[in-house]
């Protein structure tokens, strides 16, 4: 579900993206067409993030996860997060997802891809940001 800090008003989770970045932009889509979470789905540009926990700075990083209790996970634990509340299997990934040896890879994995957002596809200029360790 897709939201503007306008429409925020119903407490539900939020998955934060870089809407600068075509490549976020086109997974933001995936997100909420294919995989459905009970979450907002929404661009960081389009949120107050001092309320939230967040920084401009923050979520150029990485993905950010704000949820029900306003707990915020960044990255590969935020997707993970999502995908717990969405229907279907995709629960049982998020939460495998978050095993020990599971989240080392799947924390490798999301900082390759963020690292290389730039390569992929939908990318923009945009997204070719530097990597921050």
């Amino acid at each position: 579900m897709s939201a503007t800090s306008s429409t925020v008003t119903e407490r539900r989770p939020l998955l934060v993206f870089d809407g600068e970045c075509g490549f976020c932009t086109v997974s933001a889509g995936f997100i909420v067409r294919r995989i459905r979470p009970r979450a907002f789905v929404v661009p960081w540009q389009r949120l107050d993030l001092a309320p939230l926990g967040l920084s401009p700075a923050r979520c150029t990083e990485a993905v950010q996860w704000v949820g029900d209790d306003d707990s915020v996970l960044s990255g590969n634990r935020a997707i993970m997060a999502m995908l717990r509340t969405a229907p279907g299997a995709w629960p049982l990934v998020g939460w495998a997802g978050d095993l020990p040896g599971v989240a080392v890879l799947a924390r490798v994995v999301y900082q390759w891809i963020a690292d290389h957002r730039g390569l992929m596809p939908g990318a923009t200029p945009a997204c070719a940001v530097e990597p921050v360790r």
